[in-house]
């Protein structure tokens, strides 16, 4: 049984998912890309709830963490993650982690490099310094005003289209984005946020070495950004397998819920 629960930090309150079926073995730790939330990985949720602990969270800012003071990095976040772990006794989490989800996923390996048991990279991108020109990582720090401009029909139309290539996928989405329909300024302000932090983790330009078994998954017709690109380097420069889901695109999992769904488990069956 999946059950919702709260955990209190200086800056706000995290809400969170969680499924414990029983102490000491592998959690699935799900943490959703920038501006979406915990119903992102519902079928994946839905697939394992019987099979291994589960978590998820809408994370710091995010749908029912809010309110929220944006004065916290993405370390922040990534301490926030392991207190609520140690709080829930879990022992083995394997991040899954999509888009930002996956960057807040090497935060914690640099932080605690010994706690993880496994990283999955869903639709992510590697937080090395060396991967990002100076341009790119000017213009993360100043997305929100570009965000402001848009209208928001036009943001919910690029948001679900831009993001997904199933019917299911594009659907779920636009229920996510819905949270923020009216506010504007709120959701500008929680991406332009989400990025800002992201660049600030590149410029420490630590080493972010994955210390863990690891797999990257990535649609192959991903459109957000340089992701294609940067999961090809990544791999490439890093050995970590990776794994090009057909017919799917930043959102592989609710594209391919069925295809992804069973990398995580060969995943967790070998590691």
């Amino acid at each position: 049984m999946v059950v919702k629960k709260t955990y209190n930090t200086p800056s706000g309150v995290i809400h969170y998912w969680i499924n414990k079926i029983e102490a000491d073995v592998v959690t699935l730790v799900f943490l959703p890309g920038l501006t979406a939330d915990h119903r992102l990985f519902e079928k994946q949720i839905e697939h394992f709830k019987d099979k291994y602990n589960l978590f998820v969270w809408d994370a710091p800012g995010h749908a029912s963490s809010y309110p929220f003071n944006f004065d916290f990095s993405l370390f922040d976040k990534a301490k926030w993650l392991n207190e609520i772990l140690e709080q829930e006794r879990i022992t083995q989490p394997v991040i899954i982690g999509q888009s930002m989800g996956g960057y807040v996923g090497q935060a914690f390996v640099e932080l605690y490099p010994e706690k993880l048991k496994g990283f999955i990279s869903i639709d992510s991108a590697p937080l090395q310094r060396k991967y990002l020109t100076n341009i790119e990582l000017w213009l993360l720090k100043r997305m929100e005003p570009l965000y402001l401009l848009y209208p928001w029909k036009s943001l919910l139309k690029a948001g679900s289209k831009g993001t997904a290539e199933s019917e299911y996928g594009r659907k779920l989405i636009r229920e996510i984005m819905m949270v923020y329909d009216g506010d504007k300024k709120r959701y500008a302000k929680l991406a332009g946020y989400g990025y800002k932090i992201l660049a600030e983790a590149y410029e420490k330009d630590l080493s972010y070495n994955i210390t863990c078994p690891a797999l990257l998954i990535c649609g192959e017709k991903d459109k957000a950004g340089s992701t294609l690109k940067l999961n090809k380097a990544w791999h490439e420069n890093t050995g970590i397998p990776i794994e090009w889901i057909r017919d799917a695109g930043h959102n592989s999992n609710t594209d391919k819920p069925e295809v992804v769904n069973q990398l995580i488990e060969n995943f967790i069956k070998t590691t």
